[in-house]
């Protein structure tokens, strides 16, 4: 509840015509409750605590017991007292009345234009509301809180004692009223959007389970064909074939393998690079020839997962070339690097120590399925591959620009 010092020692309602510094003193309390509540609405994002301070410091301003919110329900085409002070229990939050033209709270709702009743017993343009009449009220002011697109509703001051709402009265509370209804249309503002940020947390968290349970399928499937590549290579004799299903078989493992990683990690959109990487490359050491070392030196970036897969492809297929090509005997060294060379880039480099490149060797106009699918990946990832002789054995260099975010993620503000 805002703080109000004035509350103890309330300035007397004037009569009209009285002392003038009665009257100035009570028009400052007003303007200082105003400036109070403004403050507090600054503070407050609860709407409940927003309306019900609201009337306690409506009804201290205009020396009244009595005020209420009256909220329009459309649905119903009345009104609902939704927060106020000085009615019996059971009256706030349950209490209704008409929203027609002949009740001034809906008069003031329909019209925009404020109510002052000073005789509400002699009251000839609206009939008094049973609630007044129950609790003695004798005179009333209503006012229209304008909120988000049109009326909130009406706030309404009302008294059993006699004497009379004044012009000045009626300008204390149609500020007030605007004041309230600046702060409703914050609140109602401020509640969509943590509504809508709920919404998207829920949607991207629906997005992240569906992304694990298409990778997991994926490799499961994945899994049944490299079985299937496998028994097909069983049942041939042909050796050219067998090495080709071979192929092909490693080729969809390591898809799987990607897809399974994908899968168990707590972060779908991005990863580790260096644990990404450096589980391929164990899955490699452990399908390689005893003979066959692969070295690493890969650096601990977090990569979009859209862009992990290409290269994880590329490196597989880099490194097994290199085992079969470089040392057919089935004895040498792999080494694998993956370094920043500026902000926000990356330089791939696979090297051997085997023959070099064959006389002739152009990239470009490569035949076979393994160097054409290493200039796809390598042109997938946004980079040139470069072929150098490395004087012993064979380099392969490829600089591209790294990806921080998986293009599969949401991109909210």
């Amino acid at each position: 509840m805002m703080r109000n010092d004035q509350a103890s020692t309330p300035a007397v309602a004037p009569e009209e015509g009285g002392d003038s510094s009665e009257e100035l003193a009570y028009r400052l309390q007003q303007q200082e409750l105003t400036a109070e509540f403004g403050r507090y609405a600054l503070r407050t994002h609860d709407t409940p605590s927003l309306l019900q301070e609201a009337t306690r410091v409506c009804a201290l301003g205009l020396q009244s017991d009595f005020c209420k919110v009256m909220k329009y329900l459309p649905d119903e085409r009345q009104f609902i007292v939704q927060a106020g002070v000085g009615w019996k229990p059971g009256v706030v939050g349950h209490a209704r009345t008409g929203a027609d033209t002949e009740s001034p709270v809906g008069y003031a709702f329909q019209t925009g234009e404020p109510v002052i009743s000073n005789h509400l017993a002699k009251e000839t343009r609206f009939r008094t509301p049973a609630l007044l009449v129950e609790h003695g009220i004798t005179r009333a002011i209503n006012v229209l809180i304008r909120g988000d697109g049109g009326g909130y509703g009406v706030l309404e001051v009302d008294s059993p004692t006699p004497g009379r709402f004044t012009a000045a009265d009626l300008a204390f509370m149609q500020g007030f009223a605007n004041l309230l209804g600046v702060a409703l249309e914050r609140q109602q503002v401020e509640e969509a959007l943590r509504a809508s940020e709920a919404r998207l947390q829920e949607a991207m968290a629906h997005q992240e389970v569906l992304t694990r349970e298409i990778s997991h399928r994926v490799k499961n499937s994945l899994a049944m064909v490299a079985g299937l590549l496998s028994m097909q290579r069983r049942m041939s004799s042909d050796p050219a074939l067998q090495s080709a299903l071979d192929d092909a078989r490693a080729r969809v493992t390591t898809i799987a393998q990607v897809h399974d990683r994908l899968w168990r990690a707590d972060e779908v959109h991005t990863i580790n690079l260096a644990e990404f990487m450096g589980e391929l490359c164990d899955q490699i050491r452990v399908t390689a020839a005893p003979g066959h070392t692969l070295s690493t030196d890969i650096a601990p970036v977090l990569m979009a997962t859209d862009q992990a897969v290409p290269l994880a492809l590329l490196i597989n297929e880099l490194v097994t070339n290199a085992f079969k090509y470089a040392y057919p005997s089935g004895e040498g060294e792999v080494r694998l690097a993956i370094q920043p060379t500026e902000p926000g880039h990356l330089r791939l480099t696979v090297c051997d120590e085997g023959p070099g490149l064959p006389p002739g060797f152009d990239a470009d106009n490569a035949e076979s399925l393994g160097m054409k699918l290493i200039a796809s990946l390598g042109h997938q990832l946004g980079g040139q591959p470069e072929w150098q002789d490395a004087h012993p054995g064979t380099r392969f260099v490829l600089e591209f620009l790294v990806q921080e975010r998986s293009t599969l993620q949401f991109r909210g503000g």
